[in-house]
Formats: structure tokens, sequence, C-alpha cells
């Protein structure tokens, strides 16, 4: 399991590799998935050492970038794709490995991030670019992205509105980024959303709109019709309410059925 001897190593080698190529993602992707493979083989139980070690190593990602004034986003980006990919080559990366992974690295970078927005975001669209090469699939990736990132925003206490919003953004870039089916990526972070709300006792009306807003934002600005976007968003949270209970279901319902963003959401159940 990474220790905080082998956060510092993986924090200086994102500094190193950062300072030397200036090439953010690339050299963030090359270190952390060398380290994400090096913890794991040195463990009996991966199972139990993965959520630990991708917290760990993202935290130190993110402290390098940090120090040395790169960009955040792109650190993000580049750590959670090296970090799916080092797992990959030692064990399978399943929805709850990505669900607990994702938790504990927004709960473990507070201390060493002020803008989580950014975070969610390049967090969700790394773990979509991710998984391309690998057996995970592009609906189940964005699925347990967004419920991991709802779980871990309730342990810092931030917006869930801004990770939903966030969240769904990412999950689109990142689908448009590998020629993925960005509506079928907006509709499973909206599921995976909703799902991680309702465990946390969150507002789950509150964060389909918020979903919703970000996929009408996202789709303009990779070129993606908005209005397929919204539904697609807005027919994954009815969905997932349906998995709920029937108050959960008219909650959301009620407040995606109307015009948001300028955008008339039409509803469509069950989603196709």
């Amino acid at each position: 399991m990474v220790n905080t001897t082998d956060k510092t190593e993986v924090k200086n080698a994102v500094t190193r590799a950062i300072e030397g190529t200036g090439d953010t993602v690339e050299e963030t992707i090359n270190v952390t998935k060398g380290a994400t493979v090096k913890a794991l083989r040195s463990v009996g139980n991966v199972g139990e050492a993965t959520t630990k070690a991708g917290a760990d190593i993202l935290t130190g990602a993110i402290e390098a970038a940090g120090d040395v004034g790169s960009e955040l986003g792109n650190t993000v980006k580049g750590a959670i794709i090296g970090i799916i990919q080092g797992t990959a080559e030692i064990t399978s990366v399943t929805i709850a490995s990505l669900v607990g992974v994702v938790r504990s690295a927004i709960s473990g970078t507070t201390n060493v991030a002020k803008d989580i927005g950014t975070v969610a975001t390049e967090t969700a669209h790394g773990a979509i670019v991710a998984t391309k090469g690998i057996t995970l699939s592009l609906q189940d990736a964005a699925f347990g992205v967004a419920h991991g990132l709802i779980a871990g925003t309730k342990n810092v206490g931030t917006d869930v509105g801004l990770t939903a919003k966030s969240a769904i953004r990412g999950s689109i870039t990142g689908a448009k980024e590998i020629g993925g089916d960005v509506i079928q990526a907006a509709n499973s972070t909206a599921r995976g959303l909703i799902k991680g709300t309702s465990e946390i006792g969150g507002d789950v009306a509150k964060v389909a709109v918020s979903a919703v807003e970000g996929a009408i934002e996202a789709a303009e600005s990779v070129g993606v019709n908005a209005a397929d976007a919204a539904s697609a968003t807005a027919s994954g949270a009815v969905e997932a309410a349906g998995e709920i209970s029937e108050a959960t279901v008219k909650a959301v319902r009620d407040a995606v059925t109307t015009t948001i963003g300028g955008v008339k959401v039409i509803v469509k159940a069950p989603f196709k």
C-alpha cells in the first residue's frame, strides 16, 4: 500500500517530469501508471490496496502541480488515466474499484486543491479517456466515476450541484476525445450521480438539474446537439430514480421536465 514516503516519491517524480518536458498529461500518466503498478504488485490483497494507492498517488500528483505551477486540470486528468491504466495491468478495473478510488481521491485532495470543480471535471474526463484499451466500458466508467465523485463530495462538504455539473462536463468531453458515445456517457453519468446522491441523502432534484445544465454547456462546447445531451441526462436521472423510490422519480422528473439553459428538456424512459 502507498505510504507517505511513496506519495512524496510520486510528487517528486511528477515535478521532475513536468519541469523536464512541460508535457503535463503524458508525463503524469507515465509516473502515476508506474507508481500504481509498483504499489499493487507489492501487496497481497490488490482489492483493498487499490483505493488507498489511487488516492495517495492522485494527491501526490496534485501537490506536484501546485509546486511547479502546472495546470491543475491536466495533472488530474493524467493522474487518473495513469492510475486506471496501471490498475488494469494488475487486475480488472471494476465499477466498485473506480468508485472507491475516486471517492477517496476527492476526499484526499481537499488540503492541496481548492478548485474541487476542476478536480471533479478532469477526474471524470480522465476516467472516460482511460477506458480506451481496458475492459471497463465507457458507460460503466461514467457511472462509477460519477458515483464516486458524489460520495467524495459528502466527505469534503462541497456543493453536490457543482460536482454534478463538473462530472457531466468531464464525461462528455472525455467521450468526445476518444470518439465514444457522448450521449450514452451523459446518460450513464446522470445515473451514477443520482445513485450516489441518494446514498448520501443529498438533494436528488438539485443534482439532476445541475447535471442537465452541465450537459448542455458541455455539449455546446464539443459540437453535440444540446437538446439530445439534455434529454439523455434527464432520462438517466429518472431511470436511476426509478431504482430508488416513486417519490424520488417524481422529484427528479418534476425538476428536469422544463426548460433548462434555454433548452426544452424531454425525458425519455427507458432511455434508448
